[in-house]
């Protein structure tokens, strides 16, 4: 009998429930890092699967076969880590694309219910999906890549496929305006992020609590050749943009 059809007397079938989607398998787990989230220890947790095709991607075997790497079940990772609650402040959900598993509410509600705080690495490429984690207080901190100026060509070349940039500046805005800690993350390659590429990125987030830079590092690169000649920034040059583009347009210090 199809839903919402009556029994006998006019009465209402009870609606049948839906089975809970899957949980998303994790590829890998760092059980320590220092570095992934500002000011904390975290754990990071990696999933497959994108949406994009970086050329730059340093995670490219999550994208291209993430087949290679066992799965670990969530249940087996909590395990390992819930004797760190306390000395490990959250976990870092990163990927590949989180956002793409239709279980990603329930992974980061069981990562709350062990006690730790939780960080989503995205591409910003679903912001409905993005607006409802955070609205449903599963997420404590968002980090989302701006990959280029919010160009067709542009972003299309970082991105590796043609993109909808609405999406993007729907995410932008949703979390410059939602008041959750977030910060914004830029892989730069000088041939590719310009003067006049990182002042209309600038533009972009203006008003956001952070925006880091980060060298492209083209030995780690997915396809090294789609990136043509060049060299990366040096430290110094990057540290002098971040200080003098990058910062500026933030309104929390980097």
């Amino acid at each position: 009998m199809p839903e919402g059809a009556l029994k006998r007397g006019g009465r209402p079938l009870p609606a049948v429930p839906r089975p809970a989607p899957e949980l998303p398998p994790v590829k890998g787990l760092l059980e320590t890092s220092f570095i992934d989230w500002r000011g904390k220890i975290s754990a990071v947790m990696f999933l497959p699967g994108c949406n994009f095709n970086c050329p730059y991607c340093h995670n490219h075997g999550l994208v291209a076969d993430p087949d290679q790497y066992a799965s670990l079940p969530l249940a087996e990772v909590l395990g390992r880590l819930r004797p760190f609650v306390g000395w490990i402040d959250g976990v870092v959900v990163s990927g590949g694309e989180p956002t793409l598993h239709p279980g990603l509410a329930r992974m980061l509600a069981a990562i709350k219910e062990a006690g730790f705080q939780v960080k989503l690495d995205t591409n910003g490429y679903r912001p409905a999906v993005l607006r409802q984690l955070v609205e449903r207080g599963l997420v404590d901190t968002v980090a989302m890549d701006l990959k280029a100026p919010l160009e067709p060509v542009a972003y299309a070349r970082a991105a590796g496929r043609a993109v909808e940039l609405a999406r993007l500046r729907e995410s932008i805005a949703f979390l410059v305006d939602s008041g959750v800690d977030h910060e914004f993350r830029s892989t730069i390659w000088p041939a590719w992020h310009g003067p006049r590429e990182l002042a209309a990125m600038a533009e972009a987030v203006r008003g956001c609590q952070r925006w880091t830079l980060q060298a492209l590092d083209p030995n780690t690169a997915w396809r090294r050749e789609a990136l043509g000649r060049g060299r990366p920034y040096t430290a110094r040059e990057l540290a002098h943009l971040q200080a003098t583009v990058a910062d500026p347009v933030c309104r929390a210090p980097a």
